[in-house]
C-alpha cells in the first residue's frame, strides 16, 4: 500500500553575528550584576550582537541560504517563504519580502508571522498545512530576531538573557513515517501582558515622549513567564505525545526554546523528558527569540546527533503568550 507523504524537514541552517558579548563584557553595561550571577541564574556565558549595519533580514538571509544549501534546493524552487520575527527591519514592508528579494526566491509567496519565541514552531505548522494542500510545494521557514536593539541595559532581568540570531528549515514532502507526526499550538491572550514592547505601534506611536520614557524597550515579567512555562508547557507536550501515541520515554531528542538554562532543566524534569537528549545552544548564544529553536535544531542536525528515524520534540514558548510544539520523525536522507 502506498503511504501518503508527510511534511518534513529537508534541510536546516542558522546564522549568528560575529560579535560575541561575554558575561564579563556585558556587566560593564548592566548595573548591579556580575558575570558569575548571570551564569548561575541562566547558564548563559555569552551571546552574539548584530553589527551596526546588520538588521533582522541580514541574519535571516544567511540562515535561509544555509538551509537551502543543506537541502540541495535552489531559491527559485521555493513556493512559500515564512519569516517569523518580532523585530522586523521596519513596520513595513514584511521582512520576508526583503529576504525573498535577496535570495532570488522570486516564485515564493512571502509573509511574516509574529508569535515571538514560539514563532518557528508555528511557522512549521503553517508550512505543514501548505504542503498538505499542495504536496509538491517547498516551504522555507525562517526565524530571526535582533533583540539587542530593543533591550534596556539598565534592566538586568532582561538584558542578560538575549542575543541575536537566525535559523531556518526547508519543509517539503517526505515519505511516511518520517516528517511531522503531530503538532500542538496554544495561545493564551489573557497573559499577553507578561511580555511586551509598549510603544511603536498604532496604540502608542513613536514620539519624543515615548522614546524618553523607554517605552520602545522589551519588557518581561520574569516570574510570571516562568510560572506560565512551568504550568502551561508540560500539559501541551503531554497532550501532543498522547495524541501521537508516543510516551515521553520514547522521545529521543528535545529541542526547546533557549530561554534560560535553569528553567529548561526544570521543564525537562516536569515534562518527564529526562531520557531524551536535550539540545542547548544558549550557553554561547543566549536567548535568540523566535530563532532559538531553529538555531538549536540546526546545531543538532549538523553535529550528526539526529539519527534517521529518531523522534524529535520541538517546543517554543513566549510572548502572546503562546506555546508551539511539534513531534517529528527525523529524515536523515
Amino acid at each position: 500500500m502506498h503511504s501518503t507523504p508527510r511534511a518534513g524537514i529537508l534541510g536546516t541552517g542558522s546564522y549568528v553575528p560575529e560579535h560575541e558579548v561575554t558575561n564579563e563584557a556585558l556587566v560593564e553595561r548592566v548595573p548591579d550584576t556580575t558575570a558569575e550571577w548571570i551564569s548561575r541564574k541562566t547558564l548563559i556565558e555569552a551571546r552574539r550582537f548584530a553589527a551596526p549595519d546588520q538588521a533582522t533580514s541580514d541574519l535571516a538571509i544567511r540562515a535561509a541560504a544555509a538551509a537551502l544549501e543543506s537541502a540541495g534546493i535552489p531559491a527559485d524552487r521555493i513556493d512559500y517563504l515564512i519569516v517569523s520575527t518580532s523585530t522586523g527591519d521596519s513596520p513595513q514592508p514584511p521582512t520576508a519580502s526583503l529576504v525573498q528579494h535577496a535570495l532570488g526566491a522570486h516564485r515564493a509567496a512571502s509573509f511574516d508571522i509574529n508569535v515571538v519565541c514560539a514563532g518557528f514552531v508555528f511557522g512549521l505548522a503553517l508550512a505543514e498545512s501548505l504542503v498538505a494542500v499542495r504536496p509538491d510545494a517547498v516551504v522555507l521557514v525562517v526565524a530571526a530576531d535582533v533583540y539587542s536593539r530593543i533591550l534596556d541595559f539598565d534592566d538586568r532581568r532582561t538584558a542578560i538573557l538575549f542575543g541575536d540570531g537566525a535559523g531556518a528549515a526547508v519543509v517539503g514532502a517526505v515519505p511516511a513515517p518520517y516528517g511531522i507526526v503531530d503538532r500542538e499550538l496554544v495561545s493564551r491572550g489573557d497573559a499577553h501582558g507578561l511580555i511586551h514592547v509598549k510603544a511603536g505601534g498604532s496604540r502608542l506611536p513613536a514620539s519624543a515622549e515615548t522614546v524618553a520614557a523607554g517605552d520602545h524597550f522589551f519588557r518581561m515579567n520574569g516570574r510570571g513567564v516562568r510560572d506560565f512555562v512551568m504550568d502551561g508547557v508540560p500539559p501541551v507536550l503531554h497532550d501532543l505525545l498522547k495524541r501521537a501515541g508516543v510516551t515521553a520515554a520514547e522521545v529521543d531528542h528535545f529541542v526547546p526554546h533557549q530561554a534560560n538554562g535553569m528553567m529548561i532543566s526544570e521543564l525537562v524534569e516536569a515534562a518527564g523528558l529526562s531520557h531524551a537528549r536535550t539540545h542547548l545552544v544558549l550557553e554561547r548564544y543566549g536567548n535568540t527569540g523566535s530563532a532559538s529553536v531553529a538555531v538549536a535544531l540546526d546545531a543538532a542536525a549538523r553535529s550528526g546527533a539526529l539519527g534517521d528515524g529518531d523522534l524529535v520534540l520541538l517546543a517554543g514558548f513566549g510572548g502572546g503568550m503562546s506555546v508551539g510544539a511539534a513531534l517529528l520523525r527525523w529524515h536523515a536522507a
